[in-house]
């Protein structure tokens, strides 16, 4: 038994970016007629750095806290080779321009190496597209990207996500769900376009958005809605489509780990951030330093405290909208960002039953010579417990980041005390830091692999 290094798997598709190219328009979005969207050029680098400080940047949807918790979840648990130290910086009804205003001294000031904006909702004015509207977005953005740069920061412009409805609670709102959708999504291309001009990253959150939309009604029903009940802030499965599109931007591998195993021999060879602990016969303990990311966890590991609460694998039919599991199923993120792996060969049964904890499935010989996804196949996995306390810790911190920001550098605490109160709820967050810290622990489980007749 001997650790392998870093092995590619065949086949992956990887990491949205863009390059100096001038991006081109493609196909007609048959679920949006009249509107014609521009193609993502190829990346031209991986975004994400070892030890990154990144900045999650964005309006009510990223002050929702679920795609940002999502991203810092999965750079935690799935990544940790990276080191990234993460902030969410989300502020409702915000435009670019309001973001602009205050990124000096709310973000700039603790130094991040690299940025998300997701801005673009609140810039297109819940209404059918002009050219003013377009002309302040990108007039905006493009400066929050310069000011970012000349601070040596590194950005992935992400598009605005869309609509599935007008919301009611906007008194301006006028037009139709395509009228606002095809503003939107020209915003996509001037986001796209900003990117481009000034060398950054894009993540596509729009399309990806509109498919899953389409593809989840025809899958769960009319009732599913990518974007969220009220039709703008979207509940876990579209803040986990989000996710899935900043994630593919920073140019993550999605290589969680590889389990090889001999039947012939009785031996495993497993890859880095893994070790094994010990194996009789076909039997494997293992202790993992990365984690599979969940697409649901058992009611009874969710923190109660924590709002909102990781979706539970006991959803009922109808509930897809709040379910990260129905997210995907929707975009590729097993195969793409998640992939734990066991390659199982020179067996002489036609069939295996898997056990992985508490859990069992029965493969062909074929399946697992060619490799199974364990996170993809397993729901509840041996990891559960363990990213629910990570989970419930960073959903605790990023609590306390909106509060840092809004309350108090915006509060009276702030207006007659600013670096005073800088020190003091930097010192409350580190240790809400160290507490993500703490819960982030190596995870023993054990894989046998019993012959089926």
């Amino acid at each position: 038994m001997q650790r392998l290094g870093r092995w590619f798997l065949a086949g992956v598709v990887l990491a949205w970016g863009v390059s100096c190219r001038t991006p081109e328009a493609i196909f007609q979005e048959p679920s949006l007629p009249g509107y014609v969207p521009l193609a993502v050029p190829p990346a031209a680098e991986r975004w994400l750095q070892l030890g990154d400080r990144l900045a999650i940047c964005g309006d009510s949807i990223t002050e929702q806290k679920m795609y940002s918790r999502i991203l810092e979840d999965y750079l935690t648990v799935c990544a940790p080779q990276y080191g990234v130290g993460v902030r969410q910086y989300g502020w409702s009804g915000e435009k670019a321009s309001g973001f602009l205003g205050r990124m000096t001294n709310d973000c700039l000031r603790f130094g991040p190496t690299l940025a998300t904006l997701c801005y673009g909702m609140n810039d297109h004015e819940y209404r059918p597209y002009e050219d003013r509207i377009g002309q302040t977005y990108r007039q905006n953005l493009t400066a929050v990207v310069r000011a970012f740069k000349a601070h040596g920061v590194r950005v992935i412009v992400g598009s605005p996500g869309c609509v599935g409805k007008v919301p009611h609670w906007v008194k301006t709102a006028d037009g139709t769900v395509e009228d606002l959708n095809r503003n939107l999504g020209t915003l996509r291309n001037l986001a796209l376009e900003v990117a481009v001009q000034e060398g950054a990253g894009f993540a596509d959150v729009f399309l990806p958005m509109m498919r899953a939309g389409t593809l989840g009604r025809q899958r769960y029903g009319t009732n599913f809605m990518i974007a969220g009940n009220d039709g703008v802030h979207p509940d876990w499965a579209g803040q986990a489509i989000m996710a899935y599109a900043f994630l593919r931007a920073m140019g993550l591998d999605g290589e969680i780990g590889t389990f090889f195993v001999d039947l012939s021999r009785n031996t495993i060879q497993v890859t880095a951030g893994h070790e094994v602990v010990s194996s009789v016969g076909r039997t494997f303990t293992l202790r993992s330093h990365r984690y599979p990311f969940p697409a649901c966890l058992p009611a009874e590991m969710i923190s109660a405290g924590v709002q909102p609460a990781f979706p539970s694998c006991d959803l009922p039919v109808g509930q897809e909208t709040a379910s990260v599991r129905a997210a995907f199923a929707l975009v590729p993120f097993h195969q793409e960002l998640n992939r734990l792996m066991l390659v199982a060969r020179n067996g002489t049964a036609p069939r295996y039953r898997v056990r992985w904890g508490n859990q069992s499935k029965v493969f062909t010989a074929a399946e697992l010579r060619r490799g199974i996804n364990l996170a993809a196949e397993f729901e509840v996995t041996p990891f559960a417990a363990a990213f629910a306390r990570v989970d419930a810790a960073v959903a605790t911190k990023q609590a306390f980041e909106t509060r840092q920001v809004k309350q108090v550098f915006h509060g009276a605490e702030g207006r007659a005390d600013w670096e005073g109160a800088v020190r003091r709820t930097e010192a409350e967050r580190q240790r809400l830091v160290s507490a993500i810290q703490a819960a982030f622990v190596p995870v023993v489980h054990t894989i046998s692999l019993v012959a089926e007749p």
